[in-house]
């Protein structure tokens, strides 16, 4: 499958003045839009977009948010339409029916889970709506249902998490708890994957693992269970800072101190995640970036100007300690 590989600095290139003189590409280039309903924006150089967004569960959830409303605006040639799944397949499902049925020019949607997309897609291939998916994928044997994905490599992120701790603490027995995001989320399942697989071979071992939904509420009570049920946690691996954000306030309230008591590692790399781990109380977070508006506005346009793209859009992610943590956060945009 192809793999391309894009860097913030890249993306924030693509100014206002390429995005208008793509739209003018859409609507001078002749025949149908993309969208095929009567609804559609592209006759005017205006697309319209359906984003379906998996709800609004972390601080990078927020920042992923703002990304896309900030960049999906009417001086860069896009009408937004979007909505809140409030992490439930069934409304995501429903919104995309909404968006074929008000024949939007495209679509795109970072789905809650893996699987069960294949109906709604086939449905939105059928009205002609190209589909683009952000930050999370499909499992689908029917590549055509979707036109692009763009986001992160969960597994490597996964890796680079096992991968520190491995380097850190083989040798030393550590039991490590496990604080899942969503079951059945791309980013719970690739995560996972990616730590237990870099983690293979030491004497690491998970000796719990439980779903915190990727919310900072959730992770502090699994936490809590945790802590309850075992006395010989030494690290907790978080499938994003919220929810080892949460760990943090239970490993408090029971008189012991995060970052030096019990080790934690998150994924994201949210403000939030990084002031922790610049104040010690994290130990290692590997990014996971969520500005993924001006990738989404880039590959929307060449979609709808009949350029090709690539199937799957890979952007780059960081790895912060302390003292990087420490050196990015004053000018740390989410």
């Amino acid at each position: 499958m192809a793999r391309t590989i894009l860097t913030r600095t890249a993306l924030a290139a693509v100014s206002v003045a390429s995005l208008v003189a793509l739209s003018a590409c859409a609507s001078d280039a002749g025949g149908e839009p993309a969208g095929g309903g009567e609804t559609t924006g592209a006759d005017d150089g205006v697309i319209t977009l359906g984003f379906s967004q998996v709800g609004a569960e972390s601080g990078w959830r927020a920042a992923n948010t703002k990304s896309i409303q900030d960049t999906l605006t009417e001086e860069n040639g896009f009408e937004l339409k979007f909505s809140d799944a409030q992490q439930k397949q069934e409304n995501q499902i429903q919104a995309i029916r909404s968006y074929i049925t008000q024949g939007v020019d495209v679509i795109a949607f970072s789905p809650v889970v893996e699987t069960g997309w294949d109906p709604v897609l086939q449905e939105a291939k059928a009205a002609g709506i190209p589909v683009i998916l952000t930050d999370r994928a499909v499992d689908s044997s029917d590549e055509t249902l979707y036109e692009s994905f763009i986001g992160s490599d969960f597994v490597k992120e996964g890796e680079m998490a096992g991968e520190w701790v491995a380097e850190q603490y083989d040798g030393e027995g550590f039991k490590a708890v496990e604080l899942q995001g969503t079951t059945g989320a791309a980013p719970a399942i690739d995560r996972k994957e990616g730590f237990e697989s870099a983690i293979e071979g030491t004497d690491v071992e998970i000796i719990d693992s439980q779903t915190g939904n990727f919310t900072r509420a959730e992770g502090k009570t699994v936490m809590e269970g945790f802590l309850n049920k075992h006395d010989d946690i030494d690290l907790v691996f978080a499938h994003n800072d919220d929810m080892g954000l949460g760990a943090i306030e239970a490993i408090e309230a029971a008189g012991m101190t995060p970052g030096d008591d019990i080790k934690i590692v998150t994924i994201d790399a949210v403000k939030d995640g990084m002031q922790a781990l610049a104040d010690g109380k994290i130990n290692y977070i590997v990014e996971c970036n969520p500005l993924l508006g001006p990738d989404l506005a880039e590959i929307a346009k060449k979609v709808i100007a009949g350029e090709e793209v690539e199937k799957r859009i890979v952007v780059e992610d960081l790895a912060f300690d302390q003292e990087s943590a420490k050196e990015a956060l004053p000018t740390r945009e989410y």
